[in-house]
Order: C-alpha cells, then structure tokens, then sequence
C-alpha cells in the first residue's frame, strides 16, 4: 500500500456525493421527492399490517397463478396456496392478512407444479403494495387508477412519457402535485409500457394546468430532477434524460407494438458436477433485444422449477443426489414477448462430493519457487454465474465493456494453471481471499468477513480448498495475500460492525437501502427487498438508533455535495467522531507518513485501522489466519505491513502463524512457510527518507531489546528507541554475500520471520543496471536478501513511483528478466507481464474509468483455449488464443530463462559476490549443500571478466560453450541486450533451445 491515499485498490471514492455521481449518472437519480414533499417512501408495518401482492403473468403464459405465502414469523399456506385475482392486464394480485408480521416470505406457482420460487430463494416481501415482475420486486400499484389515469375524466389532462433507456428500470412510477393540489401517495401511480424504454401516464388533473412530479422505480430509486421536481405542462410531455420537452410528438407513434418474439435460445449445454449443475446457451436474437432468460427445470422432488435469469448461464448447486434434471429456455424482450423454448437438455447428477480433504504446504525452500502474481478476479472467469459488477458497474464504465469487476475465479485460476506452469512458474501469489464489503471490492483489501472466502471466487467443484489442493497435485505453491493492518469500512464481521453511518433521508436513500431482517450479505446474494446487488440498509437509519456512539449524528455540516445535496455528520466512516470503539480501531488519521502515527492511526476513510495492539483484535486476526493455514495455503504475502508496529509482528502475528504452521505440519514446514510484508517504501535510498522504522529491510529484523509487557506502550518505546539509534546503528547481515568464493551457513538467529518485498530495487527498475546497483547496496541491511521478493511493477506502481505499467519496451523487459531470474532474491512477475499487457496504462484509478482501459484489465481473452504442461517451462500441447499468448517472444525468453535458474541451485539459493568481476551486471554465485555444489558465473547483456576464481571446467547453460580455467581468470563477450551468460564450474552445460534473446 502506498505512503499516501490514491485512487486505489482498496478504496471507493471519498465522500458519498462520488458514489451518487456512481448511481444517478447525469440524470439525477434520487430518493425520492424534493423537500417539499415529506411523505414517507413506502407504506410501514405500522400503517397497514397487510401486502397487496402483484405478479406479472404475461412472460409466464399460466391459466392460473398461486401465492404460496409464509407471513414473518408465520406458517406457510397448504400447497399450492391461494389463487390470485385478475387485476389488470397481464396482472393478478392478492391481499394478504400478516398478523403482526412485519413482510411474508412467497413463491408463485401455477397449480399444476410449476414454480416461480426466485432460483431456490424464495421471495422477501415487504407490507403495502409490492409488485413481483419477472423477479424484480417493486412497491406501487401496476393497475392503480386505470380510469381517470387513462384519461377518461373530463378535467385538464397531461399524458407523460417517461424514458427508462438510460436507467433501466422494469417499472416506473410517477407521483404527482396537481398545481395547487396534493401530492399522490408515495410511490404515486404505475406507469404503463407505451413500447421499447417508454412509460407512459395519462393524468387527470381537474381544473389544474400543470403540475409537479418525479419518477420512481417502485423500489426507492428517484429520478425527482435532482431535488428540483419536475413542471410538467398539460397536453403530451416527453421527460428524458432530465429534459422536459412539452408539446411533443408520442416517441412511440411511428413505432408499432412490438409483438415479435425473441428466437429460441440454440446449442443450450447441460454438465453436472456432483449435485451442482450449470446450464449456458448462445445468446438469443430480438428485433428490440433480449432483455432475459427464463429457465425451466423438471425433475427430482421440487418438480417444475422457473428461474430468471440476466446472463447465458445458470448454476444450481444443492441439487439431489444421481438424478436426472431436464432444462429448456425461453428469451424474453422488454415488451414481454417470450419465444419458443429451447431443444431440452438432461443433465444427471452424481453423488454429493465431500468438501475437499485439507491440503498441507508443499513445504520446500521458497527461493527455488518464482512466483506469478494474479489478482484473481481479474485473470480468467471459469463460471460465469459468480461474476458481479457491484454498485459501481455502470458509472466505472464496465458494463459498457460487459466487464463486471468480478470475473476471474479460483475456477478460471485451476482451469490456467496449466498456462502459469508452462510459463515456468512454480508458485502463484494471489490477492486476499476473505469476504470484502465496499462498493468496489473486486481486489481483495476491504475485508469484511477474515472467516470467511469471498463467494464471488468460488463455484461448484472450485472452491478456494480445491485451488490449493489442484496447485499442489501439479507441484506448485499458493501465497494468500492477507491483510492484518485494517478492515473495510463495515467494520469486521465477528469482531465489531459498526451501528449506523449516518441518515437515511428523501435525499439519500438511493444509495442506503432500507434495512432487511434477517438478510444476510455474502457479497453474492442481491437483497431481494432492493434489488440492489449491494447492501448497506444494516448501516443506514432515517432516526437516530440505539446504541449510535458517532458524535453529533443526523446534523449537517452545513456543506454541500456537488449535486447539492446535504451532508451530515458522520455520514461516512471517521476515526475522530466515536463511530469505531477504542478497543478494536486507532482514533486518528496519519499526519506524518514516517512518524510514529503512519502505524497507529487511518490511512483513508475506506480502510478502518484495527488497533493492532488489542487483544480482542490479535485473537480476531490469528484465528481468522489460522483458518487458511490449516487449508494447507504455501504462504502469506502481507499487506501494509509498515502500517503495524515491527515489535508487535515480532511479538504476536509472526510468532502464531509460525507456530501454527509447526502444530499442523512440523517444523520443516514452519521453516519453508514463506512470510513476505509489503512494507511501503516508495522512494530511491536505502532507509525511507532517514526513517528506519519505515524501511523495509527494518522489518526483516528482531527486537534487540525488552520492551513494556504492554503492547501498546512497546509500540511506542521501540519506535523512539530505534529512531533515536537511526541509520548508523542498525544490524547489518552477510547472509548474501559469498566469502571469497566460498558459500557459508547464514546466520538466521536475529529473522523476525518476514521477508521483504525489494522495494528499492522495484523502484529503481527504470532499467536493470540501476535496480542491480541499489539492490546491493541495500543487502547488507537485510537479514537475508536471498529471500527477497523482486519485481518491475505490480498492481500498485511502476518504477519510480509511476502509475503505469511498464513500458520500456520489449527489450529492456528481457534484460529486466534474465537480471531478476539469476540475482539474488526470488524473481516475482505481476500477470500478463510475460506479452507486455496493458504496457503505458495506468494502473488504477478506482471506478473512475473502466477496468478495460487499466493495468488491471481482464486477462482472460489471452487465454481462451487449452494447454497442457508437461513441465515447469514446458508445453506439451495449446491450442487456441492461448498458443498465440504463449508464441510471443518474452514468454519464449521467460520460459528458458525458468528452465536455466532450475538446472542450476546457485541461481536459486546461493549467495554472491562482484569481488574480483568488472562488468556493468555481472556477478558469481555459489551453493553448498550435502552433495550439491553449484558455482556460477553470470553476466547480463554486457562483457565481463572474472578473476581469483576456482580453476575447472565452466560451461555456459546458455550456449554450451566450454571454458577451460587454469589461471582463476575467465573472460566473457558481451551477449547482447536481454540476452546473458551463466558459466557454470563442471555445469550441466545447455539448458534448453535458443529464443529471441538467449543464444
């Protein structure tokens, strides 16, 4: 994470007026009336204990439909329920007496077996008046007022069309003042389809010759003209796209009812895993467009099952035990018409699979093992049913792209596993994986639920347990990236939830949804009462709640959105207004980024900063990380790691998970269990701006002193003790370094346990030679730079601090390689670096413009096909997008260059020296162990002389060529730009076939 806030991976924009801007686009998408208008939004427990419930027939073409009910806290009706009334065209409806429940529980049926029970769901409903549309649940009336609303009066008439295109409501609402006269009860009178993306009312409005109005979508979202209301005139008025055009022509006059029917959907699949079955079909074609699908299930004990779905796919998992399912589906359009259904397919089930036996870490030396990084949900969807596009999908501009934020999946990551082992690798680091809350969540560092795996990355047969175990059937590792230092801004499920935020308003509850019992957010599930894919009504209240502890809650701050809506105290999460208690988050916000306060106060609002020195805190995090060591996970990457205290990872964190990993699997599995901390140093010296308590070299390091029993106050201690040493007292290691040209047993008793991101080298990769130079000048600070994780650029920054990935061309990204793949430390590629992807863009910049056009761009389209590896660095056979992928030059040189530095441990664990060596990137490195010896000599692009080297034979694992050594000299030409030589004392001589760059 960097020094200071960015547009980021870990956090939605800064005030709510930026997630309206998200929501309402230009058209002003509100909450309801102006404040003119104070009538509640929708009708409440209070004011009627019963719910006219209406269901739309015409897309299910039954005789008959039944509400099969349950009121809260009641018991259901007897099978098939109750039969519904004809209402009005295409509508049936039913009161229903709830007793003292405050909502029912439903599902419809047509009498005879077939149900509409929202994909296995049921449906959430609400009092008053709800309607249930092709599964979107709304409140207002469909059939109110059909005669004065059609214009039968003989009073003033205003006849209104209203635009849904933009917005894409199902239904629409208007509430309406008659100048002079009332408002309409909230949420006024259904709207009726006049053809494709129109509304239509015809008003009565007596003696009036205007009146105001604003539109609704039945469901608590507004378009009320940006708090101003709409002036409609009498006659016909157009409202698109908050323009008001009066005297206007029918938008629909010259088009005809649409009453041609989509085609039926064709090449419709059927594939059972288990008891889970996923169903896809091709798109289907519509002279207007398809706007869903409708599925029909048949078989076991539920009989007939209809579910609606948005996408090409459906994914039913629970399903009984070896037995057959029959599916057909039907396309439907906006004007309802459904086309024939589709040739049936019959999937079979299997047995229930047992969830997946616990793995164990692979349990060998990290450094042999470099490392592909992927944030998940980005590099390749395996199932489509799990992808979200969230609160932000529209505004970011993804769903123009049809590229939900959630993509990518541990289905697509085990189905490419194969393409990451051909590429050499044989680790993979993967962003964290526990269940994230915020409106842009997508990379993992808004933790909600640390106990919990993120649906969104899960499936059928692919669940984060089947990840590790398939990486570790083909040999290959999993780094969790994990975050100890905050969570999201909905606190920590298990730990502590915040009350409230702050007022739930006419103005605002657009975005704050209502509060729903009993509903549970996974992140997956939609909250049936909003229909919103994301849900906040647990932090959102129009009153006061008990137990709010957030000072001067519910009154302005007498500033403004940029939309012009007020704003209140805490309306959004703050260190400073006793919204997050003592015990659990720090109560500041960082002033000085290497002061004391960078690891006891919040790096931005979207990131509550746990109190790290609590001990409710410590037990929440270690046993929340206990969970995924158990799963058998090969190491932890650690996020924001400078932002905690060294002495308190020193003390705590480090300690648990090295002893966990040594209670489950043993000692030489704690021994290899690779722990490497992002410690944020973003600049070009050896110590962060003098700061050594901010260095990441600091961190690899114990306590040489006692401190307080008291973590908090040894926070404090260490930090002044160690700055007061500074720079020129810290320890110093020759744990990399040859002795001559000698390997020797390092010295490990003074590691605390966490490796490091080489953050200096990374930002000094403009280009090799200097991310070489500063690299070692940095190694003697470290306690062992052999284990340091080295990379150009990543999913934060370029070089130096840029915003962009790289992009200093193809061959400047060979020499980079075939530096980090035969340099100390563990060589570390960020995904899609290996075809120079999304090279020059910038890296991030939070839902303000589309992931498409970013550095975390969907990676997927690059590996459509199928490969298969018959070693690390080698394919056996790809075909498709994938082979081209794996054609390209810097895979070819990446491939070869994995290839050499395994035949070769010196390149993997030795230790090195440039004592006796001229050349610009030239050095030698040695291991020894047992039997193995390996001695190298290494140049990269330029020429290089060796002297005072061991007499032998050396052969070069590029080439082959063979030198004779009797003198301790030996002279190298220069290879050439990415290209490089690795003479190897009695070596193994040729490793692999010469590529673009090694020859």
């Amino acid at each position: 994470m960097s020094r200071a806030p960015k547009t980021s991976r870990r956090r939605t924009p800064p005030r709510p007026l930026a997630v309206a801007v998200a929501t309402a686009g230009l058209f002003g998408l509100l909450t309801g009336p102006s404040d003119s208008d104070p009538v509640p939004l929708q009708p409440t427990a209070a004011a009627s204990n019963t719910a006219t419930v209406f269901y739309y027939t015409k897309t299910k073409n039954w005789p008959a439909a039944y509400l099969h009910y349950a009121p809260d806290g009641g018991s259901w009706t007897t099978v098939p329920g109750v039969r519904m009334e004809a209402a009005c065209t295409d509508w049936v409806k039913q009161t229903v007496d709830l007793g003292s429940g405050t909502g029912l529980q439903a599902t419809f049926n047509n009498g005879s077996g077939t149900w509409d029970n929202n994909g296995g769901n049921n449906y959430a409903l609400g009092t008053g008046t709800v309607t249930v549309k092709d599964g979107v649940i709304a409140h207002s009336d469909p059939c109110a007022d059909t005669g004065s609303g059609s214009g039968s009066g003989s009073g003033n008439q205003a006849t209104v069309y209203y635009s849904t295109a933009a917005t894409g409501w199902t239904t629409a609402n208007i509430h309406y003042a008659p100048a002079g006269g009332s408002w309409t009860a909230v949420p006024g009178v259904g709207m009726e389809s006049a053809c494709t993306g129109w509304w239509k009312r015809t008003l009565d409005i007596g003696t009036a010759t205007s009146l105001k109005a604003a539109f609704n979508n039945g469901n608590g979202v507004w378009d009320n003209n940006n708090s101003a209301d709409y002036t409609i005139p009498l006659g016909a008025t157009t409202v698109k796209d908050r323009t008001v055009t009066s005297g206007a022509a029918n938008p629909c006059a010259t088009e005809a009812p649409d009453t041609e029917p989509p085609t039926a959907p064709a090449k419709v699949t059927a594939s059972a895993t288990g008891t889970s079955v996923v169903v896809s079909w091709d798109a289907a074609t519509d002279n207007k467009g398809v706007t869903k699908y409708q599925v029909t299930r048949t078989g076991g004990a539920s009989g007939t099952v209809v579910t609606d779905v948005g996408s090409t796919v459906l994914s039913e998992s629970g399903l009984e035990e070896k037995t057959a399912y029959t599916y057909t589906v039907k396309a439907l359009d906006a004007a309802g018409n459904t086309s024939p259904a589709s040739t049936p397919v019959t999937a079979t089930t299997g047995e229930r699979a047992p969830a997946p036996a616990s793995g164990a870490p692979l349990g060998t030396d990290p450094r042999k093992d470099p490392i592909y990084f992927v944030l998940t949900a980005r590099f390749y969807d395996g199932d489509t049913a799990n992808d979200r596009g969230g609160s932000q999908h529209v505004k970011s501009g993804n769903a123009a792209d049809n590229d939900p934020m959630f993509r990518g999946d541990f289905k697509g990551l085990v189905d490419k596993l194969d393409y990451i082992k051909a590429l050499g690798f044989s680790a993979v680091w993967i962003t964290p994986v526990v269940l994230n809350r915020s409106d842009y969540d997508y990379h993992g560092y808004h933790g909600y639920d640390f106990y919990k795996v993120d649906p969104r990355l899960e499936s059928a047969g692919a669940s984060y347990q089947d990840l590790i175990n398939a990486a570790h059937a083909k040999g290959m590792k999993i780094y969790q990236d994990v975050v100890y230092n905050h969570s999201s801004r909905w606190g920590a499920k298990g730990l502590f939830t915040p009350t409230v935020y702050g007022v739930r308003d006419t103005q605002w509850s657009w975005y704050y949804d209502e509060k729903a019992e009993g509903f549970e957010y996974d992140g997956l599930t939609v909250e049936p009462k909003s229909g919103k894919s994301y849900y906040n009504g647990d932090l959102w209240s129009t009153a006061e709640p008990t137990g709010n502890t957030c000072l001067n809650w519910g009154k302005p701050t007498g500033g403004k959105s940029a939309e012009g809506y007020t704003l209140y105290n805490c309306q959004w999460p703050s260190p400073t207004s006793g919204m997050f208690p003592k015990a659990y988050y720090h109560q500041c916000w960082i002033g000085n980024w290497e002061g004391e306060d960078s690891r006891s106060c919040w790096l931005h609002e979207d990131l509550a900063d746990f109190d790290t020195e609590s001990t409710p805190v410590q037990n929440y995090l270690i046993g929340a990380y206990d969970k995924y060591i158990d799963m058998g996970v090969d190491g932890f990457r650690i996020d924001t790691a400078v932002h905690i205290p060294r002495v308190t990872w020193n003390r705590r964190f480090l300690p648990a998970i090295y002893d966990r990993v040594t209670q489950k699997f043993g000692a030489d599995a704690a021994r290899n269990f690779f722990v490497f901390g992002e410690v944020g140093a973003f600049v070009n010296d050896k110590w962060n701006r003098g700061s050594v308590n901010h260095s990441a070299q600091f961190f690899t390091w114990k306590e040489r002193k006692e401190y307080s029993a008291d973590d908090e106050k040894a926070a404090i201690e260490q930090f002044t003790y160690e700055n007061d040493l500074g720079t020129g007292n810290q320890p110093t290691s020759a744990n990399a370094f040859l002795s001559g040209n000698s390997y020797h047993t390092p010295d490990r008793s003074l590691f605390s346990g966490m490796n490091i991101i080489d953050m200096r080298m990374h930002m000094n990769f403009g280009d090799a030679q200097n991310a070489f130079s500063n690299g070692k000048d940095s190694d003697d600070s470290v306690n062992d730079a052999t284990y340091n994780v080295v990379y150009v650029d990543s999913h934060d920054y370029g070089p130096n601090k840029s915003s962009t990935r790289y992009s200093g061309g193809t061959d400047a990204w060979a020499e980079n390689m075939a530096l980090m793949w035969t340099f100390r430390g563990i060589p570390t590629l960020y995904y899609g670096s290996e075809i120079e992807f999304q090279k020059g863009k910038q890296i991030d910049c939070g839902p303000t413009c589309p992931l498409a056009s970013t550095g975390r761009a969907y990676f997927g389209d690059h590996l459509a096909g199928s490969v298969t590896a018959s070693d690390f660095g080698t394919v056996a056979s790809a075909s498709g997008t994938i082979a081209t992928t794996l054609a390209q030059p810097l895979v070819k040189h990446l491939q070869r260059l994995n290839q050499i530095r395994r035949a070769v441990p010196a390149l993997q664990t030795g230790q090195y020296s440039t004592d006796g060596i001229s050349g610009q990137m030239a050095f030698k490195r040695r291991y020894t162990s047992g039997s193995t010896d390996s001695f190298a000599l290494v140049t990269v692009t330029g020429a290089a002389s060796f002297t005072g080297i061991p007499n032998g034979t050396y052969r070069d694992a590029v080439t082959g060529d063979v030198k004779t050594v009797s003198n301790g000299s030996l002279s190298v030409a220069a290879p050439g730009k990415g290209n490089l030589r690795v003479y190897v004392l009695n070596g193994p001589g040729k490793v692999g076939a010469d590529g673009p760059y090694l020859k």
